[in-house]
């Protein structure tokens, strides 16, 4: 028999054990709930080994979906193909099929190319952080991930995480046929739009395990990527996979091209055009159907476009499915993802597509009649063409308007007056080399990404400092869908009855919008344009 005092110290004993265990199991279960992020981690279809560098962990090349080969050509993308060991995450994958050179890229190119690329700067996995899902420009025929000033090693380092996809291209992104269209019983013409919602798919299952809140996901674009972001924000497939949008010299407002007529924009084709296009295109492959045109190789498919981008001959249709209408249409009637939009374009957009065509006034006014038909004369009167000069500058000035400023504007316009979320407008006109110029298509996006440099040169440090304040802009706007933060020059919302935007000069701040009445005159065209097509 014990005595009491050595009762008392085995009960004590065992309640000091108690607790220590309790503690220990605590702890454990703390840390389990709220692991390191380290370079291996596991995701859809197995395990990937990314890299570290500075704080920042990179995995690049993660497959989202199966390689649309063979009998996947022109279908919606596949689940993932398991693998087994763990997979090296340290390269970009090739680039979707496109034109040698196309769009700067210089990576190889491959069929087999739905892969995506992610920068965090997180250090556990439960830390919610922002996310934003990078779309490429390219004319929807060209570009990759992998182009230098996409890296996104300067978002991570302002504390968000940068996931960059890849799309299928060209006709084999963008291909619509009836036999296709029969196939999927509803339309065809969408797959690298549905590559783009396969990867946000993939994001809102995965994220969390690089310390991402999939509940906190911004769709970024440039140029046709921007456009993409603008049909992604109008489709139903995509409700609940992102919570804001931002997009850099895109947007897809204009009508929908019926026929193959001139002077509508960046607008996509309805289906029966589209389906028409692609019936042409088979018989330039010199095969009968779907079936035989599956069995060609990509190369042999790539090499019958004419031209590096294609003409922009392939591009999102409007199938009735994952692109119900046109997007005016569609917002006019309430049907979109409403979510705070930051938007914008460049001052001289068309400056980066090469040396604009010289004309005579008597030349533009010719051409201006024979493509915009009752509102040629508004047109006309809204851009001075009186002398040669005028005339060339005027018919530049047009081509940047109708594709790219009257998109934003609407983009801006819609969203504010439709919608329950905020819209913020930009206007970059930051060209300091070049005073009596304009900065062109793209100029913008090395300034969001931090990646100034390269075959342009040093930047200054009134370039870095710009890229700084635009890149926070963007990472506030990320976080609360709000730019607007400590230090930086105050940017209003956009809305119709104080259409405000923040001018990105070499001195920032919030002006009326430029060119608005240029803008109307275009907003007269395209409703009548509409009003055609329906």
């Amino acid at each position: 028999m014990f005595s009491k005092h050595t009762i008392r110290l085995i009960t004590l004993l065992v309640f000091i054990l108690f607790i220590i265990a309790c503690d220990s199991s605590s702890q454990k279960a703390e840390e389990s709930e709220s692991p390191p992020l380290t370079t291996t981690v596991e995701v859809t279809g197995g395990t990937i080994e990314g890299v570290e560098q500075d704080g920042i962990f990179t995995y690049k090349g993660i497959p989202f979906a199966a390689p649309p080969v063979g009998d996947l050509r022109w279908k919606a993308p596949a689940p993932v193909q398991p693998w087994t060991g763990i997979k090296k995450a340290d390269t970009y994958c090739d680039a979707c099929m496109q034109a040698s050179g196309s769009m700067g890229n210089t990576a190889p190119v491959n069929e087999d190319c739905l892969y995506l690329n992610v920068w965090t700067p997180a250090k556990k996995t439960d830390e919610k952080i922002p996310v934003i899902y990078w779309v490429h420009g390219g004319g929807y025929s060209g570009g990759s991930t992998s182009t230098p000033m996409y890296n996104g090693t300067g978002f991570a380092k302002k504390g968000v995480i940068l996931v960059s996809v890849a799309y299928r291209l060209g006709p084999f992104g963008f291909l619509a046929h009836p036999e296709l269209s029969r196939e999927s019983s509803h339309g065809s013409g969408t797959y690298g739009i549905q590559d783009m919602i396969s990867g946000l798919k993939w994001v809102k299952e995965n994220i969390t395990r690089f310390g991402g809140d999939p509940s906190n996901v911004t769709i970024f674009g440039h140029s046709a990527g921007g456009a993409a972001i603008s049909l992604l924000a109008a489709s139903p497939a995509t409700k609940g996979l992102f919570h804001r949008a931002i997009c850099m010299s895109g947007g897809s407002f204009t009508p929908l091209q019926t026929s193959k007529q001139t002077g509508i924009g960046l607008g996509i084709p309805a289906l029966e055009l589209a389906e028409s296009t692609g019936e042409e295109f088979l018989k330039e492959l010199g095969v009968a159907d779907i079936k035989a045109a599956r069995a060609l190789s990509a190369e042999d498919i790539q090499k019958n476009l004419t031209g590096g981008m294609g003409g922009m001959r392939f591009r999102p249709v409007a199938d009735g499915y994952i692109i119900p209408n046109d997007l005016y249409t569609l917002y006019e009637a309430g049907r979109f993802n409403d979510t705070p939009i930051l938007l914008g374009h460049t001052s001289d957009e068309m400056g980066s597509f090469g040396r604009t065509q010289n004309m005579t006034p008597e030349e533009f006014e010719k051409q201006i009649q024979s493509q915009y038909g009752p509102h040629a004369n508004a047109i006309l009167g809204a851009y001075p063409h009186s002398t040669d000069a005028e005339a060339t500058k005027a018919s530049k000035d047009i081509r940047n308007d109708s594709a790219f400023c009257w998109n934003t504007w609407t983009w801006s316009r819609l969203q504010s007056r439709k919608g329950k979320e905020k819209a913020f407008q930009y206007y970059f006109d930051y060209h300091p080399g070049s005073p009596d110029g304009g900065s062109g298509h793209g100029s913008d996006v090395p300034h969001a990404f931090q990646t100034l440099g390269g075959p342009m040169g040093e930047p200054k440090q009134e370039d870095l400092e710009l890229s700084d304040m635009i890149s926070y802009y963007w990472v506030n706007f990320a976080r609360s869908g709000d730019p607007n933060g400590p230090d930086l020059p105050e940017w209003p919302a956009f809305t119709e009855d104080d259409q405000k935007v923040m001018v990105f000069d070499t001195a920032p701040s919030a002006r009326p919008l430029p060119n608005l009445d240029r803008l109307k005159v275009f907003d007269a065209y395209f409703a009548w344009r509409r009003g055609e097509s329906e």
